[in-house]
């Protein structure tokens, strides 16, 4: 065999070893933050013997770096939570379309993107929490949040949360912009302090003092239950909590959740990992590993979520609520929410 013949072999040998090692592995861009997910991705790479590949950053960082990888990039899925990034991550163009039965079969359709961009794997309901001693009657519907009888007593976060972003989305789609725009005016006016911090610093204002009543995310008030959480599991009791809208649209719901890359190089397993996530077993961790309500339908609750009670969810279309997101930071810019 000749020099040349050689380095060729060798050169041919080495491409089809890169392929197949691409055939083993999963390329995965979160900006999920919770250290409970590594089960997820241990118990698939078992299953499976494909190999994921993980980096993580904040999910507009994530997007942006997909978008300057462009056709190069390595991507193949992209996570994140709430669905204002997953919209986001679509009009980016950083996403693509995918036909899976298995999703169709078990993500209920409220929870996908129309176009099957991307698909919700597990929630988190927007709930209003109240101090019992003080508040005889807590606000029952996200609109009661701007009634004046609350005046100086709201805790809530800022409007470039994307919770908060999502949660007036929502309230347009139900009620139209009008009626956003004046509860978005009447929640400022409510405002025991300007906005600050994240979901777990408003229920601790509630147990310093701060506000009477805050809006927070029930995976952080439900990881309070299931282990310490300074500032907030030792006066956990003093803290009442509502499920809002339960004779109209229901609770609102955050959604984390994902898609594959416009440019995957590996669509196929990139599409097995969002399956394995609609999986019993990945839905059941979701819930006892981080406190979150699964997507599928008839998945069993951890006890810490299971101990908040029975509800009505949102089941609005969350592709509907996603088109009014850029109305809503409109709004907040408009009411003067900071």
């Amino acid at each position: 065999m000749s020099k040349a013949t050689t380095i060729l072999a060798g050169a041919l040998a080495a491409t089809m070893a890169t392929s197949a090692a691409a055939e083993g592995e999963v390329n995965l861009y979160s900006s999920r933050h919770y250290d409970t997910d590594e089960r997820l991705y241990s118990d698939f790479e078992e299953a499976t013997g494909i190999r994921i590949n993980r980096i993580e950053g904040k999910a507009d960082e994530l997007i942006a770096r997909m978008q300057a990888e462009g056709e190069n990039s390595p991507a193949d899925i992209l996570l994140t939570v709430d669905t204002s990034r997953l919209a986001r991550a679509k009009d980016a163009g950083v996403l693509q379309s995918i036909d899976s039965a298995t999703l169709e079969a078990r993500v209920p359709g409220y929870l996908q993107d129309e176009d099957n961009q991307w698909f919700g794997f597990s929630q988190r309901a927007r709930i209003i929490f109240f101090d019992k001693a003080d508040v005889a009657n807590p606000p029952q519907t996200y609109l009661d949040l701007a009634d004046p009888a609350y005046k100086g007593q709201v805790c809530i976060r800022s409007s470039t949360n994307t919770y908060n972003q999502t949660l007036l989305a929502s309230i347009i789609t139900h009620h139209g912009a009008e009626a956003a725009t004046s509860w978005a005016e009447g929640v400022v006016a409510n405002m025991a302090r300007e906005p600050q911090g994240g979901d777990t610093d408003q229920l601790r204002g509630i147990v310093s003092g701060e506000c009477e009543i805050s809006v927070a995310n029930s995976y952080y008030f439900a990881r309070s239950i299931r282990k310490d959480v300074k500032g907030l599991s030792d006066s956990r009791d003093m803290i009442g909590w509502v499920f809002p809208s339960q004779n109209a649209e229901g609770a609102h719901m955050n959604l984390s959740g994902g898609g594959v890359a416009a440019h995957s190089p590996n669509r196929e397993n990139a599409i097995k990992f969002l399956e394995y996530l609609a999986s019993d077993q990945a839905q059941q961790y979701f819930s006892a590993g981080n406190d979150e309500f699964p997507a599928v339908p008839g998945v069993g609750l951890a006890p810490s979520i299971a101990a908040l009670g029975h509800f009505k969810p949102d089941d609005v279309n969350l592709s509907e609520v996603a088109k009014n997101i850029p109305e809503a930071q409109k709004i907040f810019n408009a009411v003067g929410w900071k």
